[in-house]
């Protein structure tokens, strides 16, 4: 129970004013392992310029210096690599989150005002909880194409084929809704995990450029300070040499630095869909889920992994562009009963089957040539001296 108390009382101050009373050398160790939440200064780049071994002392020559502009803007180019890529992935998979918790939602939301216009129809209870068990086990493009044959055979009236047209969208919606809550379950612990994960050795040795034994050496050396200022703290009493060191403390610090705000990034439209109109407006249509079944595990892998054909990969990592405008499009949308009543009804209603498009021609009658139309037509077909048309075609 005190363990406890003392990590409920750990803040996000707590730790930086802890890094911050390190060492250079500990400063730049927990620094890097936590890249995704903290930035290393220009004064901490420079030490690691000047740490790295040169490579002139195995061959024997003395080194003149190492801190030069090449090395330096060398190292800030692998920092802002490894720390755009950590905090691209933090942001990733926020906005997977965000979106799927959206998507959940409105998915529920059509499928109970479905429901609703189905009861205001006279749908009896028991024939709502029955569609609703069969959701999951049925095959909405069968019943689709029976109704259509039905409705062109002039067999079913309009308000019987926006009646069934109701229950397959309320079907088609509750196991969107199931879909999304599953995805988001996996998206949330990717995000846990990704919240807890920091820079391997490697990638750490890659930034700094010093050797695997003299990086491990003080990656244990630094982590034991802190852990011992940090228990200290929350603490209040000194922790002695053979004091046990908790490591609940190194879990709590990545708990409350997950908690910090979020940097969003600038992205660029990547080619994705071919066009970013396209693009935005097959969003548009995700986002008020009238995107076929069969076709939406691809656009949503699309969007998270950049795994369409369509895409064109010109960045690095993955590309945000496309989440980044999903929940956007998500938070402006009307999720109120009348307006998804609208939606629903204007998706169900069933094709008119008056020839409209004649009906205006006739009554509009038939329009007259311009003088350029007349002389295209006159150089395809051709003109004798009396201005009638030539028979010779």
């Amino acid at each position: 129970m005190a363990q406890a108390l003392e990590t409920s009382s750990l803040t996000t101050e707590m730790i930086e004013e802890v890094i911050a009373g390190l060492s250079i050398q500990g400063r730049i160790i927990l620094r890097l392992l936590l890249i995704q939440y903290l930035d290393i200064t220009h004064e901490e780049i420079l030490y690691m310029v000047s740490d790295r071994p040169d490579p002139r002392c195995v061959s024997g020559k003395k080194p003149v210096t190492t801190m030069t502009q090449e090395s330096i803007m060398a190292m800030i180019e692998r920092r802002n690599e490894y720390r755009r890529r950590a905090r691209l992935r933090r942001e990733r998979t926020w906005l997977q989150c965000v979106a799927l918790n959206n998507q959940a939602r409105m998915a529920s939301a059509l499928a109970t005002r479905a429901a609703a216009l189905l009861t205001a129809r006279g749908v009896s209870s028991e024939t709502m909880e029955r569609l609703t068990g069969q959701a999951r086990s049925t095959v909405p493009s069968t019943t689709l194409r029976l109704l259509e044959e039905r409705w062109d055979k002039n067999e079913i009236p309009a308000e019987e084929y926006q009646k069934h047209r109701l229950v397959v969208e309320m079907q088609t919606q509750l196991r969107f809704a199931e879909r999304f809550t599953k995805r988001l379950d996996l998206a949330q612990r990717e995000r846990e995990t990704s919240d807890r994960t920091t820079l391997h050795d490697h990638e750490i040795g890659h930034i700094w450029g010093i050797p695997a034994g003299t990086l491990a050496a003080r990656k244990v050396k630094f982590l034991a300070q802190y852990l011992t200022l940090l228990q200290t703290k929350c603490s209040g009493v000194a922790a002695g040499p053979g004091d046990r060191l908790s490591l609940d403390l190194w879990n709590e610090t990545m708990r409350v630095l997950s908690h910090t705000p979020i940097e969003r990034s600038i992205a660029t439209y990547d080619g994705l869909e071919r066009t970013e109109s396209a693009l935005l407006e097959k969003l548009a249509t995700y986002a008020l889920i009238r995107i076929p079944e069969a076709a939406e595990t691809k656009f949503w892998n699309s969007l998270v992994y950049g795994a369409s054909s369509n895409a064109m990969h010109s960045e690095t990592t993955r590309t945000l562009f496309g989440l980044q405008r999903l929940v956007s499009i998500q938070r402006d949308l009307d999720a109120g009963d009348e307006a998804l009543d609208e939606e629903l009804l204007t998706r169900t209603t069933p094709i008119s089957k008056e020839p409209e498009s004649l009906a205006t021609q006739h009554e509009s009658g038939p329009s007259e040539l311009t003088e350029l139309q007349q002389h295209i037509l006159h150089t395809f077909i051709g003109e004798d001296v009396s201005g009638r048309a030539s028979d010779k075609w």
